[in-house]
C-alpha cells in the first residue's frame, strides 16, 4: 500500500523472500500486530489457536495484556494466557523451524522485552533446545512449545515424528509419553466438490452431505447411486480436465513459437478416455516428484501401451530458494522432450487454487509420493475423495491411517530405511508393479456396457468410507471438543478472581523446580520380574525421599511392559502407587503390577510432580527415576 514506508511494504509484500531480517519482522508483525488487530477490532477471545512457530510472538503480547491487567509478573501471566493457547505444528523435520541469533533478537525484540521484566539472555534460553547452550540460536517452534501447554501434530504418524523432534526438551520421558496429540486434518468438502458430483450427491444422498461433510450415513447412501451415472459424471470431469491441459499446453507452445520455439505440435497431448494419473504439489525433494520417472523404460511401456494407454498431468512449483526442486522441474521437462512424451505427459504452469480445483476433480488417480515420514499430513488426496478420484500413495501423512484394501492403493508397505536412494529404490518398484497389475488392468476391465464395474466398486468404498473421515467438518469438531472446550474452560478457571489459580500455580512451580534436585527414588523392593502370565499380579514396594516437597507434590508411579531382548523395557503403561507413611525422611509407597500379557516383563519406579489442573509433563517436564539397585 503506497502509505505504508518502504520498510513495512517489504515486510508484507513477499512471503518467502528475503532472509533473517524480513522473517523476522514479519512473525512480529503476525504475532503482536495480530494480538492488537484483533484488539481494534473489538475481540478477546478465550482460546488462541497458533498455526506453526512464526504466530508465537502472540503469546507474548497476550503475556504483556495479563501484566498490565493483574498486575502479575511474567511468569504468572505466561500460566494464565498459556492455559488458553494451543500450538499446532505441520513441520516434520527440525530444519523447517525458524531460528534467529541473539544479536537479531535483541535489535527487534530488546526493548519490547522491557515490557516483560525479561533479560534477552533469559529470553534466549525460553527459545533454545537445550536452554543454557549460548551456542544454540533462537528456535520460534521450541519458545511455542513452552508458551502452549496443548499442542498437536497434524497426522498420526506425524505425532511419532513431533514426539521425536521434542524428547532433547522432556529428558527421561519414553517417546510414548511425549506430550503432544494429533488431530488429522480435513478438507472443506463443498469447495472441492465438482458442480456435477454436487448434484448427483444431492440427488442421491440428500442435503446432509453438504450441512455436515462428516457424517458417516449420508455418505452411506452412495452406494444408491448407479454405476453408470457415477461414471458418467466423472468420464465428464475428466474430459473438461484434458482440455483445459490441451488448452494450457497449447497456449504454452505459442507462447515459444513467438519466442523464437518450433511452433504448435500438430497433435494434440492427452486423450479424453485415457487413465489419467495427477500429480500436483510444492516440489520439494521429500515429495520425491521425480519417483515415477526413475525407470523411464517402465514408465513408457505404461504411457505408450495401446491398448491400456496411461497419461500423466503434473503440476506444482518449488520454493523460490529450493534449488534441488526446481532441478526437479527440469528432470521432468528433460525425460518428457527426450522421450518423446510430450503427448502424455503435459505440465502445468503457474500452479493455483483453479489449477487444484480442475485437477483434483478430472483425475481418475491421484499420485503421491513423499519419503516416509516426511509428509506431516498432505490434503490434495482428501480434496480428490469426493469427485471420485482414488488414490495411489505411500503410506505417510494422512494415507498411513487413510488407507485400506478396496479404497486405493498403498506404495509400499510402510518401511523406512536409512539411505534414501534405497527407500527410492523400493518405493519405485512397488509403484510401477502396481500400477501395472492392479491400476491399469482395473480401469480397462469393462463389462458389455462399458463400464468398469470393479473401477465404480472402488470409487464408492473410497467416497463412503474417506470423504466424511477426512472432512473439515471432522476436524474441526475434532478440535473443539478436544482442544477449545477444555482450553477455554481451564482459561477461565485460571484467569477467575484476579488470576487467583495462575498465581498459585506460577507459586507451586517454582517451588517444586526449586526443589526438584532433591527428590529420588532410594530402594526398591524386588530382583528380576519373573515371567509373568495374564491375570498374575506382582507387589511393588520404594521408598522416595522428597526432600521439602510434600506426597500432595507428587505422584509415584511403576512404569511396566514387556522387555527387549537387550533387557530394557519397551513403551509401557504406568500404575500409580499408594503412600504409605513416612520415616526418617523417605516415604513408603506400595502397588501392584497386572499381567496384561504372558512373558518377560520389567518395571521401573518413577516421580512426576503432581497437582490438579497442572499439565505434567506438558509444563512440567520433571521426572526421577529409580537409579539404585533393588534388595
Amino acid at each position: 500500500l503506497p502509505e505504508n514506508d518502504p520498510a513495512s511494504q517489504r515486510i508484507t509484500d513477499e512471503l518467502y523472500g528475503g532472509g533473517s531480517e524480513e522473517r523476522i519482522a514479519q512473525e512480529l508483525l503476525l504475532g503482536i500486530g495480530g494480538i492488537r488487530a484483533l484488539r481494534a477490532l473489538g475481540v478477546n477471545p478465550h482460546v488462541y489457536h497458533l498455526n506453526e512457530g512464526h504466530t508465537v510472538f502472540s503469546t507474548l503480547e497476550r503475556t504483556r495484556e495479563a501484566m498490565q491487567e493483574g498486575g502479575l509478573s511474567f511468569y504468572e501471566a505466561r500460566q494464565a494466557t498459556g492455559a488458553g493457547t494451543l500450538f499446532t505444528t505441520h513441520t516434520p523435520v527440525p530444519a523447517g523451524f525458524d531460528l534467529f541469533p541473539e544479536p537479531l533478537i535483541d535489535t527487534y525484540l530488546g526493548d519490547y522485552l522491557e515490557q516483560l521484566d525479561l533479560e534477552t539472555e533469559e529470553f534466549m534460553r525460553m527459545g533454545r533446545v537445550n536452554p543454557e547452550s549460548r551456542d544454540e540460536d533462537f528456535n520460534v517452534a521450541v519458545l511455542a512449545l513452552r508458551q502452549a501447554p496443548r499442542r498437536n501434530a497434524v497426522s498420526r504418524l506425524h505425532r511419532r515424528a513431533t514426539a521425536r523432534m521434542m524428547q532433547p526438551g522432556w529428558i527421561g520421558f519414553p517417546l510414548g509419553e511425549m506430550p503432544v496429540e494429533s488431530v488429522t486434518n480435513g478438507v472443506h468438502t463443498k469447495s472441492w466438490v465438482a458442480p456435477e458430483m454436487q448434484q448427483l450427491y444431492d440427488h442421491y444422498l440428500g442435503p446432509r452431505w453438504q450441512e455436515d461433510a462428516s457424517c458417516r450415513e449420508a455418505w452411506q447412501r452412495v452406494e444408491r447411486i448407479p454405476d453408470l451415472e457415477l461414471w458418467h459424471v466423472h468420464t465428464r470431469l475428466r474430459e473438461r480436465l484434458v482440455a483445459y491441459a490441451r488448452e494450457q499446453a497449447a497456449w504454452r507452445a505459442r507462447s515459444q513459437a513467438g519466442a523464437g520455439g518450433l511452433g504448435v505440435p500438430a497433435d494434440l497431448p492427452l486423450r479424453p478416455d485415457t487413465l489419467t494419473i495427477g500429480f500436483a504439489r510444492r516440489f520439494a525433494t521429500y515429495k520425491r516428484a521425480t519417483l515415477l520417472f526413475r525407470d523411464v523404460c517402465r514408465l513408457k511401456n505404461l504411457l505408450l501401451d495401446e491398448a491400456r494407454p496411461v497419461q500423466l498431468i503434473v503440476a506444482g512449483k518449488a520454493h523460490p530458494r529450493d534449488g534441488a526442486g526446481k532441478d526437479f522441474i527440469r528432470e521432468i521437462h528433460d525425460i518428457v522432450n527426450r522421450e518423446g512424451l510430450c503427448n502424455h505427459v503435459v505440465f502445468l504452469e503457474d500452479y493455483d487454487l483453479n489449477k487444484a480445483a480442475m485437477l483434483v476433480q478430472g483425475v481418475d488417480v491421484w499420485l503421491n509420493t513423499p519419503r516416509r515420514p516426511n509428509e506431516a499430513c498432505g490434503t490434495s488426496g482428501m480434496k480428490v475423495v469426493p469427485n471420485g478420484g482414488l488414490n495411489l500413495s505411500v503410506l505417510d501423512g494422512w494415507w498411513a491411517e487413510a488407507y485400506r484394501p478396496g479404497v486405493g492403493w498403498a506404495i509400499g508397505e510402510g518401511q523406512e530405511f536409512i539411505h534414501a536412494d534405497y527407500q527410492d529404490e523400493v518405493d519405485a518398484e512397488s509403484l510401477y508393479s502396481t500400477l501395472e497389475r492392479e491400476v491399469v488392468p482395473l480401469f480397462y476391465q469393462r463389462d458389455a456396457d462399458g463400464i468398469p464395474r470393479g473401477w465404480t466398486a472402488m470409487m464408492k468404498d473410497s467416497i463412503r468410507v474417506l470423504a466424511p473421515a477426512f472432512s473439515g467438518d471432522r476436524m474441526v469438531k475434532q478440535y473443539a471438543e478436544c482442544f477449545y472446550l477444555p482450553i477455554a474452560d481451564r482459561c477461565w478457571r485460571l484467569t477467575a478472581d484476579g488470576f487467583a489459580k495462575a498465581k498459585e500455580f506460577s507459586a507451586w512451580k517454582r517451588r517444586v523446580r526449586k526443589a526438584w534436585s532433591d527428590v529420588r527414588v532410594t530402594w526398591v523392593k524386588g530382583g528380576p520380574v519373573p515371567d509373568m502370565t495374564v491375570g498374575e499380579e506382582l507387589e511393588v514396594q520404594a521408598k522416595v525421599h522428597l526432600g521439602t516437597l510434600d506426597p500432595s507434590d507428587v505422584v509415584v508411579q511403576a512404569y511396566f511392559g514387556s522387555l527387549r531382548p537387550d533387557g530394557t523395557l519397551r513403551s509401557g503403561r504406568s500404575v500409580p502407587l499408594v503412600w504409605m507413611g513416612c520415616e526418617n525422611e523417605e516415604h513408603l509407597y506400595q502397588g501392584t503390577v497386572p499381567g496384561r500379557a504372558s512373558g518377560l516383563h520389567g518395571y521401573a519406579v518413577r516421580v512426576l510432580p503432581c497437582r490438579d489442573d497442572v499439565l505434567v509433563p506438558n509444563e512440567l517436564s520433571l521426572i526421577a527415576w529409580e537409579e539404585a539397585e533393588r534388595s
